[in-house]
């Protein structure tokens, strides 16, 4: 089956000096819907944060996801350009946010924030991390809006056909990668967090979170049409994959250790 993609417009609504897009929204939602859901797990299981922690909370990880995903996708993605003009960082307006530079920046919210206020890092980063496939589902979602990051020419029989791009028939990887990284993981960790959440050890959910989510994104990855400016190392792995790698070790030491 051979689907058309549809034609949307990647901004929504344009008030003349200001747009609000689709991707804006998709981090808007993430961190309404984060903040109460996590304020919902939290209350199931040790109950160790106040609503005003958490709300002061998602001021950091605001920062810290922004921040993090720009200049992670700039330090990953697009360096000859910063060589070129540093102020290229700051220009987000351009587009581009790197989900590894993102976990970074997440990572170190966490930390900071649990260090000041005398809390457990990974109670925490437990907490977002079965947030953070809503996060990455809307992402996808708003990637295939935008039609970037799309599959490879394929002649698989459920395919797409990108209009903006050409009229060969690909895979809808965006699509892949909201399905798995975005519902199924989410299902996954948070049947883990209900079913151990009398018995709770912290660090778990993060580890598992980290192994599948490099898991899913690494093999989704050979589905995506690579960077043309960056291309295939050794001629076959993305920068994708080779940044899910250290992940993947973070996830498989966290788990071991905990």
């Amino acid at each position: 089956m051979i689907i058309i993609q549809p034609s949307i417009d990647p901004i929504l609504i344009s008030l003349g000096f200001l747009d609000i897009r689709w991707y804006s929204l998709s981090y808007i939602f993430t961190f309404i819907f984060g903040s109460i859901l996590i304020k919902k797990l939290n209350k199931k299981s040790l109950n160790n944060l106040s609503d005003i922690q958490i709300d002061k909370f998602f001021v950091w990880a605001v920062l810290g996801v922004i921040i993090g995903g720009r200049v992670g996708y700039v330090l990953f993605y697009q360096l000859q350009l910063f060589f070129l003009d540093p102020l290229y960082i700051f220009q987000i307006w351009e587009g581009g946010m790197s989900f590894h530079g993102g976990l970074i920046g997440m990572i170190s919210a966490i930390y900071i924030f649990a260090k000041q206020n005398n809390l457990s890092f990974f109670y925490l980063s437990d907490l977002v991390s079965i947030v953070a496939p809503i996060g990455l589902f809307l992402g996808r979602i708003s990637n295939f809006i935008n039609t970037e990051l799309y599959g490879r020419v394929t002649d698989f029989p459920f395919a797409f056909i990108y209009p903006l791009i050409d009229n060969n028939p690909r895979h809808p990887s965006q699509l892949y990668e909201a399905f798995f990284e975005g519902v199924v993981l989410f299902i996954i960790l948070y049947l883990i967090f209900i079913k151990n959440s009398k018995k709770y050890s912290a660090g778990i959910i993060s580890a598992y979170f980290l192994i599948l989510y490099s898991i899913f994104r690494f093999l989704i990855e050979f589905l995506r049409e690579p960077d043309l400016h960056l291309g295939l190392f050794l001629n076959y792995f993305s920068m994708g994959q080779i940044l899910c790698i250290p992940i993947l070790f973070a996830g498989i030491l966290i788990l071991f250790r905990r």
